[in-house]
C-alpha cells in the first residue's frame, strides 16, 4: 500500500477480516465506521471515559487511543461479541443489576469488567489496597480496577453489585 492505507488482518467478534485501512485511523473508527459494529461508543474520543473499551488479545484497550494498524494478527472482541453464544455472565449481570441507565456506556462498561475480572483472577493488583498482598475482590477493589469507565448517569452503585455477582457466576 501506499500513502497512508496499510493492509491490516485482524479477528473482530471471531470474524476475520483483512482491510487496508488509513494509517491515521483508529480501532474506534476501523470498528464503527468501516465495519459497521457500533457496540463500542466514541465518548470524549480522549482515552478519559471508557465508553470505547474493547478487548484486544483478551486485555481491556481504549479503542479510541489506539491505530488500527498496530491490531493486525491480534483478536478484537467488543460487547456485541462477548454475546455471541447468548449473554455473557457480565453482560447478565448487568441487567439482573439493572445496571445501566442510557446505556451509553454500557459496552464499554462490560469490556472493563470482563478485563477486571480477568486481571483480578490473574491475580495483578491495583490501586485500591496494599498492592504486596492477595488482592480480595470487595466493592472498593471493583470500584479501583472500574475507575476508567465513566457512567454520567451515575449507575456506579449498580455497576459494582452486577460485577460482584459475574465474579461469583
Amino acid at each position: 500500500m501506499s500513502g497512508y492505507r496499510a493492509e491490516v488482518g485482524l479477528r473482530v467478534d471471531g470474524q476475520e477480516h483483512a482491510l487496508a485501512v488509513d494509517t491515521r485511523s483508529t480501532v474506534l473508527d476501523l470498528l464503527r465506521e468501516t465495519l459497521g459494529n457500533t457496540s463500542p461508543k466514541k465518548g470524549c474520543d480522549h482515552g478519559q471515559c471508557g465508553a470505547c473499551t474493547v478487548l484486544i488479545d483478551g486485555k481491556r484497550v481504549l479503542s479510541c487511543l489506539t491505530l488500527a494498524v498496530t491490531v493486525g494478527g491480534k483478536d478484537i472482541v467488543t460487547a456485541q461479541g462477548l454475546a455471541a453464544d447468548g449473554l455473557h455472565p457480565v453482560q447478565q449481570a448487568f441487567l439482573d443489576n439493572d445496571a445501566l441507565q442510557c446505556g451509553y456506556c454500557t459496552p464499554g462498561q462490560i469490556c472493563s469488567a470482563v478485563g477486571a475480572l480477568d486481571e483480578f483472577a490473574d491475580g495483578r493488583p491495583s490501586y485500591a489496597g496494599d498492592v504486596a498482598a492477595e488482592p480480595e475482590l470487595t466493592r472498593a477493589e471493583i470500584a479501583e480496577r472500574m475507575s476508567g469507565n465513566l457512567c454520567r448517569c451515575g449507575a456506579y452503585t449498580a455497576i459494582i453489585s452486577a460485577v460482584e455477582q459475574a465474579a461469583r457466576a
